[in-house]
């Protein structure tokens, strides 16, 4: 066995090395007789009048140290497809689109992975982009176990001139438990990589009828997490690109629709205090930044009620009494890699 083990190694490593730095090593030999076949990838990017923000993203995904199929489908969401000066290389794919679907980023991702084909699904926003193991860490991750249908990472979040380092929680796995306490913004869209069997099967695809395709990707993760715990990759794989917003009032009534439509299908909430606390001071900021004073203390005493730590209650009822303005609120917020 020994002999059998040392004449198998001579004749496959030298190959394998060189493969590997060509990076065009797909299967990983077995010294028994085995092999390892690294699954196709297929990565969604939905996108709307971001040209050159879309170019560094589409660079770092077909970048990838990946060593199987990568194809990036590029969705354009309301509008034509337009060139994307990116050459990929072998192994790697790109495809331009157009959103038939519900416009939005809900049915862009959607569009997207039924136009796909790979053994699994990544999301990347067109404002973010990938360190180059992202893809090979996750998988590497997900495996030894048969049963994982959902990987995620760290990530880094860009505002202005501060990066803010962000990981997932203590723990191998996320459940849907800890999604339901707490948003966990570390488990962000661009982090996600799913089996397209549990993707089109038990998970489900996105929502497209949660009011403007607000908090999908959230809503997306609560379901996936009831199929099984999310696999984690604690290191930041992805650079989060966080822009100074214009929070008008058509976005907040919008904000509000799409919360309230998350409690009426997530009942669960119901099992989980905090995050059903969180959820309502969320409410009652929304309320306070469209100006409906009354509304918004009404839902900032019930999420206090509920749990008197949720800082969105206080916040809300310093806002709807304008000692604060809820945009100084997000810029402080976000200064800190958070969101409200």
């Amino acid at each position: 066995m020994r002999s059998r083990l040392e004449a198998a190694a001579k004749q496959i490593v030298p190959a394998v090395v060189e493969d590997w730095a060509k990076g065009s090593c797909e299967e990983l030999p077995d010294v028994l007789g085995g092999s390892y076949t690294w699954p196709s990838i297929s990565v969604i990017v939905p996108t709307r009048d971001r040209p050159e923000l879309l170019r560094h993203a589409v660079q770092s995904i077909l970048g990838q140290d990946y060593p199987g199929e990568v194809e990036c489908v590029v969705v354009f969401d309301q509008s034509a497809p337009t060139p994307i000066t990116v050459e990929p290389a072998e192994r790697r794919r790109l495809r331009l689109i157009r959103n038939e679907r519900t416009p939005g980023l809900a049915g862009a991702r959607n569009a997207g992975v039924l136009a796909s084909d790979g053994e699994l699904v990544a999301f990347c926003d067109d404002d973010d982009d990938w360190l180059s193991g992202k893809l090979r860490l996750q998988v590497d991750a997900m495996r030894p176990n048969p049963e994982a249908v959902v990987a995620t990472c760290g990530i880094f979040v860009l505002y202005r001139t501060r990066t803010i380092r962000r990981l997932p929680p203590n723990g191998t796995t996320v459940t849907q438990e800890q999604l339901l306490r707490k948003r966990m913004m570390e488990v962000h869209p661009s982090t996600v990589l799913v089996r397209r069997t549990a993707l089109l099967g038990p998970i489900g695809l996105v929502d497209e009828a949660i009011p403007g395709s607000y908090a999908e990707d959230y809503e997306w993760l609560l379901r996936a997490a009831r199929v099984a715990p999310i696999v984690v990759v604690r290191e930041p794989l992805v650079r989060i690109h966080w822009h100074p917003s214009s929070f008008f009032e058509e976005r907040w009534q919008i904000i509000v629709r799409a919360l309230t439509y998350l409690l009426d299908k997530h009942p669960e909430f119901e099992q989980e205090p905090a995050g059903l606390a969180r959820i309502e001071g969320q409410l009652a900021f929304a309320y306070a930044a469209l100006g409906q004073s009354k509304i918004a203390r009404r839902w900032a005493i019930q999420a206090l009620r509920r749990n008197w730590r949720e800082r969105r209650g206080y916040v809300a009822l310093a806002v709807s009494t304008r000692v604060l303005r809820p945009e100084t609120v997000i810029r402080m917020a976000h200064t800190l890699g958070r969101g409200i």
